[in-house]
């Protein structure tokens, strides 16, 4: 039986919430159960300086969690002066995943950030936050061609991510914190609309997993990234 009594299969309650900041180009707060992500998806009119001349643009991201996310307070890690291996390894991963569901050239010679701030974390924050970022980054995209800045949509398709794990010898959907911390493994699926695979992540955290079990947490991966694509389209409205 599940913390949560779900069935294996069964995501947690998730909303996607949009137009949550009356200032960036577009913005989610994604929750999933108790893991709360607020994005926020700022447009600017410059490259980084290797993308200069190019005639294309660059998407990118930032991650981190307020001081109270978690059951104990942490610092602020810009009061340690500088961003752990574990947010940088996180914000790379998520700038990855959108980066391979957009054209670059139809987005022209600019710039989209995706700030992800963890508000409040119980396990599954870096899945939240790619699969919140990209309803931000599909609002901020609307805004170009809203405003007749771009002509052509740049995003190719959708991407979700979820976490998948096996906790006590079975393989479940979702983890929650307390599922998370025990699991026998764990893995982190980033895939697109059609299922194409962007990333997966998989650590046999007590014991190694087999092929068999690697595809049960595949297939269940396949079935939320589904579900996920469905709600994000709602939230955008398509």
């Amino acid at each position: 039986m599940r913390p949560s009594e779900r069935a294996v299969d069964q995501l947690r309650l998730v909303t996607l919430e949009t137009g949550v900041n009356r200032y960036a180009e577009g913005s989610c707060l994604a929750t999933f159960g108790h893991t709360k992500v607020l994005i926020t998806a700022s447009v600017e009119d410059r490259v980084p300086g290797f993308m200069r001349g190019r005639g294309q643009g660059w998407v990118t991201a930032e991650y981190g969690m307020l001081p109270r996310a978690t059951h104990t307070r942490g610092r602020r890690e810009a009061s340690e002066g500088k961003q752990s291996g574990r947010t940088q390894e996180i914000q790379r991963l998520i700038g990855r995943s959108l980066r391979a569901v957009v054209d670059p050239v139809a987005l022209g010679e600019r710039q989209i950030s995706l700030d992800c701030d963890v508000i409040q974390a119980d396990g599954g924050t870096r899945t939240a936050a790619i699969t919140g970022a990209w309803v931000a980054l599909r609002m901020a995209t609307k805004y170009l061609m809203e405003e007749g800045l771009i002509t052509t949509d740049p995003i190719l398709d959708q991407v979700a991510a979820i976490s998948c794990g096996i906790f006590k010898g079975v393989p479940v959907l979702d983890l929650e914190y307390e599922e998370d911390s025990n699991a026998e493994a764990d893995a982190n699926f980033v895939l697109t609309g059609k299922s194409s695979i962007v990333e997966v992540q998989a650590t046999g955290e007590k014991r190694g997993f087999s092929q068999e079990e690697f595809d049960g947490l595949f297939s269940l991966a396949r079935k939320g990234i589904s579900e996920l694509c469905v709600l994000q389209r709602q939230a955008t409205g398509g």
